[in-house]
């Protein structure tokens, strides 16, 4: 049984078109956190991310991969788009988390 905890972090954006709709202000907070979940990727901690489109709106989706659930806390305190107050973010325990093995190539 492996020790790893896995959450679904969704990223709320303030409005449905937001996506479609950024300020030059917003897309470069935007551009922050696209930055930061590319290290978090770097270093293991996410699995995936990116935007879900949905009738009702674009949202954000992460799967993270964490030791510690505390861990998927600290994700979201770090997040700049949490810490600039642009957008929300929800975090959802996953009852168990299943990958296929990575192959580099």
């Amino acid at each position: 049984m492996s020790d790893k905890h896995y959450f679904l972090y969704k990223l709320v954006p303030p409005r449905p078109d937001f996506a479609f709709t950024m300020t030059p202000a917003e897309a470069a907070v935007m551009q922050e956190h696209g930055d930061h979940w590319d290290g978090l990727l770097a270093e293991g901690t996410a699995v995936v991310f990116g935007p879900v489109a949905e009738p009702t709106g674009a949202w954000g989706l992460g799967v993270l991969e964490v030791d510690d659930p505390a861990d998927a806390e600290r994700v979201r305190e770090t997040d700049p788009a949490v810490t600039s107050g642009l957008l929300t973010a929800e975090l959802h325990p996953m009852v168990a988390g299943f990958a296929r093995p990575f192959v580099a190539g």
